[in-house]
């Protein structure tokens, strides 16, 4: 009778941003912007054998009701800079910025990752998404105008004008013979033209091929077009579904589109987020996730993430009291211009009756029916419980891994490395070192296009 064999975890570290799953007001709380939080982190990060570190990206800053929000974290450094930075203090860890397709250029995002790619030796990921919306695009010259149903149009095509861009060099071109003089074999290395619906470039791309020859390509979106154009070009999924059935149900649905591109289910990994709270026993775990909690969604945070179903001014409501007995205000005006958590609540009408009959069965407030509905804790327990949880859901293929988003900043990930993570090396399920230089190494996902060595010989 054949064993099935052990699948190998993948692992990577979120530096917690701008939401509220960051505790920034806790004494052990430092700064999301100076460069040595980032340093801890990635080291930390690097330290566990970490396949990578991943930053997120926020063009504009968030605003309610006409004013900036800031009862979370706001801002966010340029991540090509940040990564670039990280690069020279880290050996192994890949570096995976997330980079908008809507409001960028192919030809200035392929140039910055070729870049990076080179500057890191070959860990440079790149996490590709759209956005529709006006309120961002105002910040651009060609502000608000593309419509919703194209974002995933334009992200394909950029995708693949960039990807034309990489693959402008073989690796072969370069010859640097001092003594003929001759620096380059092919004067046409780097050329490249195309024409699309989205973008219309010709000339000739400027950085000869990195080590990866592409970065590696995660994708974030989790509608039907998400997941197709995830199936269709990513290497990776940055994912939301961190439970058994969901996480199962969402693996084997996205897994089973790659043969329609001519893809295995091994070319692309599945690596959903997930947060953590350890303690020294399971008791004491769940004690510390209710008061991290608590922390997290203030009587403030409530309310205000409340208003973004009722979409009307809740100000005046006690946080610790009942729901609103008005109905939410319907319409495309939204008081949160520009959040997502605005747009997944597609029907707030049916969102407020089911959050009530909740409050109501259960005896909640504004505040604690928040923390029911946006839980955010994913692994809770002593170390050896969290280290048993992360693996029974990898080896049921409920994903290859997880993204974890500590929720304190830098030091947050330090007791995951320092105890979780040597249970998982004892398994055998994840590595003690290092066994390649290259993201794709570390994710076992190959260079896609030719062979390079061979074209190079």
């Amino acid at each position: 009778m054949s064993t099935k064999p052990l699948k190998q975890i993948h692992l990577a570290a979120h530096f917690p941003g701008v939401n509220n799953t960051t505790v920034w007001g806790d004494p052990a709380a430092g700064s999301h912007i100076d460069f040595d939080s980032f340093t801890h982190f990635a080291r930390t990060a690097e330290r566990a054998k970490f396949d990578f570190l991943f930053l997120a990206e926020g063009l504009r800053l968030r605003e309610q009701g006409g004013r900036i929000y800031d009862l979370d974290v706001v801002g966010r450094p340029d991540t090509f800079t940040v990564l670039a930075a990280l690069a020279a203090v880290t050996e192994r860890l890949g570096l995976t910025g997330t980079i908008n397709s809507t409001f960028n250029e192919p030809y200035e995002v392929a140039r910055q990752f070729a870049s990076l790619d080179h500057l890191s030796e070959g860990r440079a990921a790149w996490n590709v998404v759209t956005s529709w919306d006006a309120f961002t695009g105002e910040n651009f010259r060609r502000g608000g105008f593309l419509p919703r149903e194209e974002r995933y149009s334009r992200a394909r095509e950029f995708l693949s004008t960039a990807n034309e861009l990489f693959d402008s060099w073989n690796g072969s071109e370069i010859a640097a013979d001092a003594a003929t003089g001759t620096f380059l074999r092919d004067a046409r290395a780097g050329a490249f033209a195309h024409q699309g619906q989205h973008f219309d470039i010709d000339g000739h791309f400027n950085v000869p091929r990195s080590p990866q020859g592409r970065p590696v390509i995660f994708q974030a979106g989790d509608s039907d077009e998400g997941r197709e154009f995830a199936a269709s070009g990513a290497d990776a999924v940055f994912g939301r579904h961190a439970t058994l059935d969901e996480g199962r149900a969402f693996y084997s649905d996205v897994k089973k589109r790659l043969a329609a591109y001519g893809r295995t289910p091994d070319q692309l990994k599945i690596l959903p987020a997930a947060t953590f709270v350890l303690g020294d026993t399971d008791a004491e775990a769940h004690e510390n996730a209710h008061e991290i909690r608590r922390l997290q969604v203030s009587g403030q945070t409530a309310i205000k993430y409340l208003e973004h179903v009722w979409n009307r001014d809740l100000s005046s409501y006690d946080p610790d009291g009942p729901l609103p007995d008005v109905d939410p205000e319907v319409g495309e005006n939204t008081i949160a211009l520009g959040r997502a958590s605005v747009r997944q609540f597609r029907d707030p009408l049916a969102t407020a009756r089911e959050w009530r009959e909740l409050a109501e069965a259960k005896n909640l407030s504004i505040r604690e029916l928040v923390i029911a509905t946006t839980a955010r804790q994913t692994f809770i327990g002593t170390a050896a419980t969290v280290a048993e949880s992360i693996d029974s859901l990898v080896q049921q293929d409920a994903a290859d891994g997880f993204i974890l988003v500590p929720h304190m900043t830098p030091g947050g990930l330090d007791v995951f490395a320092d105890t979780v993570v040597p249970l998982l090396q004892e398994r055998g399920v994840f590595r003690s070192e290092y066994e390649g230089t290259t993201l794709r190494d570390h994710l076992g996902i190959s260079v896609p296009g030719v062979d390079r060595k061979a074209a190079a010989s």
